[in-house]
């Protein structure tokens, strides 16, 4: 035979409920948002001083310090910073609200020549150029985009008949028979490389990395 249960209602349940329900908080307090801390870097003075030493007409650096730093000549250097500052909107100068003038051009390339010349992080720029990391890492992404879209139909391309005629001439004339440029290579890190991958493309460092070749003329770092 069957038994039912009854249940009978007592106050001192609705009592017990409170209480369980004291301990879950279902209106937190919104979180204190972070102030961001400003620095005044003195942009102005790391503008001057990387004139001073390596743009002015008596520079601290003389031209093979220059071309060992950032991995060109200073002509080609110029010749993009010019490209750049009139042709690419993040480039060109610009005043804040207070009249106060941003970056320089040369600012920016600088950051991020070096970024590319040394593979070092975006904050290892701050103390010489006076640029923030945030900034540095933006002015990296703009100056290759920058490089693809302004040079990249005169260099970023397969040589032509013509092109190879040149180069195969100019290595022979150097002792190089038969060479048409350097290769060379560097490791990139591969973020996110899938993990059933990862122990095929690692060296020993437990990081995941590409091999990224390019081929270079000689006329590239004249």
């Amino acid at each position: 035979m069957a038994s039912s249960s009854h249940y009978h209602y007592h106050k001192d349940d609705d009592d017990e409920l409170d209480d369980v329900f004291e301990e879950f908080d279902f209106n937190p307090k919104p979180k204190e948002r972070k102030t961001r801390v400003f620095i005044d870097r003195h942009r102005e003075e790391g503008h001057q001083k990387l004139w001073n030493d390596y743009f002015s007409e008596t520079p601290t650096y003389p031209h093979n310090v220059f071309r060992r730093r950032f991995r060109m000549n200073k002509a080609l250097f110029l010749r993009i910073v010019h490209r750049l500052s009139i042709e690419v909107e993040y480039f060109q100068p610009k005043v804040d609200a207070t009249g106060r003038s941003s970056l320089t051009t040369l600012q920016k390339c600088t950051a991020a020549i070096r970024q590319l010349a040394y593979g070092a992080g975006s904050d290892t720029v701050d103390e010489y150029v006076r640029i923030g990391g945030t900034t540095a890492r933006r002015s990296l992404h703009n100056f290759s985009a920058g490089i693809i879209n302004l040079f990249g139909d005169e260099y970023l391309r397969r040589p032509t008949p013509e092109d190879l005629q040149r180069l195969l001439y100019s290595g022979e004339q150097r002792g190089f028979p038969g060479m048409n440029g350097s290769i060379d290579c560097m490791h990139w890190e591969w973020k996110n490389c899938p993990t059933a991958w990862k122990g095929m493309y690692s060296r020993g460092t437990g990081k995941p990395t590409i091999v990224l070749e390019a081929v270079a003329s000689y006329d590239l770092w004249i």
